[in-house]
């Protein structure tokens, strides 16, 4: 008697390539991701407020590595407030900010170490001396201590370098200032009146480190709307706040901001 033939093993469905296709045609389109900005300073209507007061309204801008933007206005425009946040010493309350390719305050812990800020108070000790808070602010960044002795050369203080800061003039101190906010060779400089209380010998001393010559970004405050005009690329007024003018400027348009 002829033994019948089994039938062949039934195959086993392909499970896994039928999900696979099954998720390529139901896969929605993925949205295309933000475009991601490569100025040093994008903001977007950042805003600050103290109480109820506004000082900062609305403040939109874009600054690219390497340029430098002049800041206008009289007393209480809001100036040093912008200078406060881009430094991650204030938190902007509304709009956006981003800084060096972090977004503020979230990520603010990337930026406090790459910025170096020149402001109304020198941010020294009084009771050490010049040296002495140089090489503080060295161990804090972890920064050789030459650095220190090349920057006190460079801002011509090496002779009176021992002396404590109480003892100094104005100048001096804005000049053992000025290697504080450079120490750590930060990309972006936020200056703000950098050259007040020097005479022109000593400004011309910090020009390689603070000034165009430095080749940092910067931020820069001042008064001087001559001057400042022709070491900006960009101009930004204000006024209560407010941004009144962005980009290139005259100075009639920045003497406006005063009256």
């Amino acid at each position: 008697m002829a033994r019948r033939r089994a039938d062949p093993p039934a195959r086993r469905p392909n499970v896994g390539a039928r999900l696979s296709a099954r998720a390529e045609t139901a896969s929605p389109t993925q949205p295309p991701a933000p475009a991601v900005s490569s100025a040093a300073i994008d903001l977007e209507g950042l805003e600050r407020r103290y109480g109820e007061r506004p000082a900062l309204a609305g403040v939109t801008l874009a600054l690219e590595a390497g340029r430098t933007l002049g800041v206008f206005g009289s007393n209480g425009a809001g100036k040093t407030t912008l200078l406060r946040v881009l430094a991650t010493l204030l938190r902007p309350h509304g709009g956006r900010a981003r800084v060096l390719e972090a977004e503020l305050p979230d990520e603010a812990w990337k930026v406090r170490g790459r910025v170096g800020y020149l402001g109304h108070e020198p941010l020294l000790y009084r009771e050490l001396s010049a040296r002495e808070n140089l090489r503080f602010y060295a161990r804090l960044h972890g920064v050789a201590l030459a650095r220190v002795e090349e920057l006190l050369v460079a801002v011509g203080m090496e002779r009176r370098a021992a002396d404590p800061v109480r003892d100094l003039s104005r100048g001096m101190v804005q000049r053992v200032a000025a290697a504080r906010s450079v120490l750590h060779d930060p990309p972006l400089l936020l200056l703000d009146e950098p050259r007040a209380g020097l005479d022109p010998a000593a400004a011309d001393l910090l020009e390689p480190l603070i000034g165009r010559a430095s080749n940092r970004t910067r931020v820069l405050v001042t008064h001087d709307l001559e001057g400042g005009l022709a070491e900006s690329d960009v101009a930004l007024g204000l006024r209560g706040g407010r941004q009144i003018l962005s980009g290139r400027a005259n100075l009639d348009a920045l003497r406006e901001l005063y009256r």
